[in-house]
């Protein structure tokens, strides 16, 4: 019963993970940011 639990938190943890990635994607600015931050690498 404790490794379902385990193996339960750990995909609930990913799962808010991908979601606050998404989050982020979704907000235009925020990608424009990104792609000005991965620009001046170059």
């Amino acid at each position: 019963m404790k490794s379902l639990t385990a193996r339960l938190l750990i995909w609930l943890a990913i799962g808010a993970v991908l979601l606050a990635v998404f989050a982020l994607y979704a907000r235009p600015d925020f990608l424009r940011s990104l792609a000005d931050q991965i620009w001046a690498c170059f």
